[in-house]
């Protein structure tokens, strides 16, 4: 375990201080010929976890996506084919793997009076994570899921989800995080789950990102995309101008968030228009309005809808990603996506745990050893002034 946990950190470690800051010109994704940790991908959608993973160097060994048009899409792009429905694939035929990666869905429980463990989410497709954790083991577990996942049910949900993984002996952190403090101008608030078997780090000292990065819609605009939706109405109106303001050294300050400065019809949802100096809405994968998916902006004195790109853009997806070819299946696609920079983020400071435990267990090794040839000298000695 101890050299798997090394084998593991060393990979992370290949991402350099350049490329977590990276643009999206130049997102580095390149495919592993020598990998050493493997993951599995479930509800895999277009592969944000493949690429999070990928960059820093993991193989995927299975991957399982229902929706037709985004296995697709993720074998396109991946080179290899999801199995579909997952709750009817046996835990027994899914290959070993040291992390799980899933992006599930938020169901509620139903929880019987006799607290069954995992059992209690049957029905669910948690349940389906539960039992291949159950069955595998893998060493660490990475989910994501909407912010409301931790109101959902008064609580009760992630409470279940907590005390399920507890029992299957994993060390569970949680937190939601903005994709806008991540260099990628979306709001866009998930809660991750970082959790550690305990037989793998006893104790991990981790703690979720902060970076707070900056940045603007604007940096990730085509000009006049094809299929960037343009809204003609006699309805429109603006009722907002921002102007950006600097600092005391002529710095330009960021507001790191949606700008509204209009509205079409009513202005409800799907119907407002924000400014491309802010942050892009959050994308759907469903929603209504005129602006239904992407959300409204005043680019160049026009009203627009994101084009596909642009949407890949604001999840961190690379320039060379091929999306579907319906613009209603990518935007859907994206919306259901998650945020590859947080990812690797969070990627990175499940290195620094995983580190950390290497320099732990390597001073304990030493210090026992020490003490070992202590108590041997001090026998020694003793013996010797017996002697």
């Amino acid at each position: 375990m101890k050299m798997v946990s090394r084998c593991i950190s060393q990979k992370l470690r290949v991402m350099s201080k350049e490329q977590q800051s990276f643009t999206f010109q130049n997102i580095p994704f390149p495919a592993q010929k020598n990998h050493t940790f493997t993951f599995i991908d479930l509800f895999a959608g277009i592969g944000g976890f493949h690429y999070a993973l990928q960059s820093f160097g993991a193989k995927c060994v299975f991957a399982s996506e229902i929706d037709k048009h985004a296995s697709l899409v993720y074998e396109k792009n991946h080179n290899l084919k999801p199995v579909g429905d997952i709750t009817k694939i046996d835990e027994k035929d899914i290959p070993q793997h040291d992390i799980l990666c899933a992006g599930f869905p938020c169901q509620a429980f139903s929880i019987s009076g006799k607290q069954k463990g995992f059992e209690d989410t049957r029905g669910t497709l948690f349940f389906d994570i539960a039992r291949i954790v159950k069955h595998h083991q893998p060493k660490i577990l990475f989910l994501e899921n909407v912010k409301n996942f931790a109101r959902h049910d008064n609580g009760q949900t992630l409470k279940t989800v907590v005390n399920i993984l507890e029992q299957l002996h994993y060390t569970v952190f949680y937190k939601v995080l903005n994709t806008s403090d991540f260099g990628l101008p979306q709001n866009r608030e998930r809660i991750y789950f970082v959790c550690f078997h305990k037989d793998f780090i006893k104790n991990p000292q981790f703690a979720f990102p902060t970076p707070n990065l900056s940045s603007k819609l604007s940096d990730i605009l085509d000009d006049n995309p094809k299929d960037g939706k343009i809204i003609e109405r006699n309805d429109v109106e603006f009722y907002q101008h921002y102007e950006l303001k600097k600092d005391m050294f002529g710095n330009t300050i960021l507001p790191n968030k949606p700008l509204q400065i209009g509205k079409v019809n009513k202005g409800g949802q799907g119907e407002r228009i924000y400014d491309i100096n802010g942050h892009a809405i959050t994308l759907s994968a469903y929603g209504g309005g005129v602006g239904s998916k992407t959300g409204l902006y005043k680019i160049k004195d026009k009203i627009r809808k994101l084009s596909p790109r642009e949407c890949a853009r604001l999840q961190g997806f690379p320039e060379n990603f091929e999306y579907d070819t319906s613009i209603t299946q990518a935007h859907k696609q994206f919306g259901n996506s998650v945020s590859i920079n947080v990812l690797q983020h969070i990627l990175t400071e499940i290195q620094k745990t995983i580190d950390n435990e290497q320099r732990t267990t390597i001073r304990f090794t030493n210090s026992k050893k020490w003490l070992q040839e202590r108590t041997e000298c001090s026998r020694q000695a003793q013996q010797l002034a017996n002697g």
